[in-house]
């Protein structure tokens, strides 16, 4: 039996620097901006998930699962991944941001490499200057781990994943691959250079 990787897209949080709207719907260049992520993410995995919680009906058109965070509060990316972990049938789960629209093409692939290199849990995303911590590939299994973190009050991913056996995988070599449009600012100066 092949390796079965779901990608989750992390799509629920309140969005406070892009004025409250619903990043993944944002246009990005003439589309909502979750579309350029799943149509980086779709040819790399088995199955996707999209985390939302809020417009869920708008995310459903997309045709992929819609889940609503199980923590209310809007708790942060480890509440989707959470989520995400309890649903997935995979052996592995991929975690990315809904809006980051020039991830790497071979993103999955890399990074399951590295997962095999390194017989690891967890494999980061590095830009070659800092981790990515939202983006992440994982072993579902580690849910009880990581709601234990959660339900201890933290919040910051990578004070999770250190705790565990955990590699990087370096992306230094692809432009702008982790790039994340935060306002419209951002937004605008992305698009100015995709299409420079």
């Amino acid at each position: 039996m092949s390796l079965q990787i779901e990608a989750v897209i992390l799509a629920g949080g309140m969005a406070r620097r892009m004025g409250g709207h619903d990043k993944g719907l944002v246009d990005f260049d003439g589309q909502p901006m979750i579309q350029c992520t799943l149509d980086r993410i779709r040819p790399q995995v088995n199955s996707i998930l999209i985390n939302a919680n809020r417009n869920q009906a708008q995310y459903q058109q997309f045709g992929y699962p819609v889940l609503s965070d199980i923590e209310t509060g809007y708790l942060g990316p480890l509440a989707g991944m959470i989520t995400a972990m309890h649903h997935t049938q995979a052996q592995l789960l991929l975690t990315v941001p809904c809006d980051c629209p020039q991830l790497p093409l071979d993103l999955a692939a890399r990074m399951h490499s590295v997962m095999q290199q390194q017989g690891c849990e967890i494999v980061v995303a590095s830009d070659g200057k800092r981790e990515q911590p939202v983006i992440m590939l994982l072993k579902p299994d580690l849910v009880s781990s990581m709601q234990a973190f959660l339900d201890g009050g933290e919040r910051k991913i990578d004070f999770w994943y250190i705790k565990h056996n955990y590699a990087v995988c370096d992306f230094s070599d692809v432009d702008n691959a982790f790039t994340n449009v935060n306002t419209p600012e951002q937004k605008q100066q992305l698009i100015q250079l995709i299409n420079s």
